[in-house]
């Protein structure tokens, strides 16, 4: 596959509670186009009982966007998956790898793993309640089920069910002993396993997930995987999203230089000011726009001071940027360059 012709599944953003929120996504589309991007993980009862709008709201800008949804009843997943297509998503996703001790108490999220035939089921409800495709995140295992072949059960299990597309985060999880930042560290990364599986299911989209740090790796784990999920380096370092479309996707394009895509974020947060959202919510998904460079320390502690305060406003943003030297703000990437430095 060409690199202009690759699908949105090529290159992604992890889901990632308390952070992938629209203002994070909004954020993320001044620096690339094309990468998918993922909600939080949204329960079935929230969605069916709660705020939908606080749930489920999000810019078109945020195009190609998918909804992540945590649950295990068929039929409300089913609701969520309709629900998902009335609300303009792009893909719905079954979360199968969150092993926080909340979503194991809703007997959803990684524990999933050990009973395959619940996922199918849900799945094949998903499928006949929207037109969307319907994916699946998961992990390669969980405690003692860990085997090679306990995976290629559960893949092709949930395939027959007509999930197309698996996100695998190439760690096995605990469900007792670690907690989930544990498991995002400790549990080895083992490629290979994802390797194989994409290998074995050759008619399947298989997405490689944990420990991608930057473009340059993402660019070589696709030389075998269907794609790649970014996940914390996204947040911490969101720069490197920048070079994607470009580098990643082929597109004849000149990445946003920093100060382009900040200035492309503000009418976006001048909205929500005025809609009473705080500026620190917003700008917190910039912190690390100047990850190494000269002026960070200044465009972070400016934003994090002031940001948090009842009145604050643009011109908190515009002091941050006054900090940061205008080579690193007007500073463009060359072919083959991640950052500018």
């Amino acid at each position: 596959m060409s690199a202009a012709s690759r699908l949105p599944h090529t290159l992604s953003v992890a889901p990632m509670m308390d952070w992938t929120d629209r203002h994070c996504r909004v954020f993320h589309r001044t620096l690339t186009r094309r990468t998918l991007l993922y909600t939080e993980m949204v329960t079935t009862g929230a969605i069916l009982h709660g705020d939908r709008e606080r749930h489920l709201g999000f810019s078109a800008v945020e195009h190609p966007v998918a909804l992540q949804l945590g649950g295990s009843d068929p039929a409300a997943l089913a609701e969520c998956a309709r629900i998902a297509e009335d609300w303009g998503y792009d893909e719905v996703n079954l979360n199968c790898g969150c092993p926080s001790d909340r979503v194991q108490s809703g007997a959803f999220g990684a524990c999933l793993m050990a009973t395959p035939d619940v996922v199918a089921r849900a799945v094949e409800a998903m499928r006949g309640a929207t037109r969307l495709p319907v994916t699946v995140k998961h992990r390669i295992g969980i405690d003692d089920l860990d085997s090679y072949a306990h995976l290629t059960r559960f893949v092709s299990t949930v395939a027959a069910a007509g999930c197309e597309t698996f996100i695998v985060h190439a760690r096995k999880a605990w469900l007792s002993g670690l907690s989930p930042k544990e498991n995002r560290e400790i549990p080895p990364l083992r490629y290979e396993v994802v390797r194989q599986l994409g290998a074995d299911f050759p008619g399947l989209t298989v997405v490689l997930n944990g420990g991608v740090l930057t473009l340059e790796a993402a660019r070589e784990h696709l030389t075998w995987a269907d794609g790649v999920m970014i996940g914390r380096a996204a947040y911490g370092d969101p720069y490197l999203l920048a070079t994607a479309d470009r580098d990643v996707f082929g597109e004849d394009v000149a990445p946003p230089t920093r100060r382009e895509a900040i200035e492309a974020f503000l009418p976006y947060v001048a909205a929500q000011l005025e809609q009473g959202q705080p500026l620190n919510r917003m700008m917190k998904h910039t912190l690390g726009l100047f990850a190494g460079q000269p002026g960070a320390r200044h465009w972070k502690r400016t934003l994090s001071e002031e940001g948090h305060r009842p009145a604050a406003g643009l011109d908190v943003v515009r002091r941050a940027l006054a900090g940061v030297p205008d080579s690193v703000l007007d500073a463009r990437p060359g072919v083959g360059e991640e950052q500018a430095v």
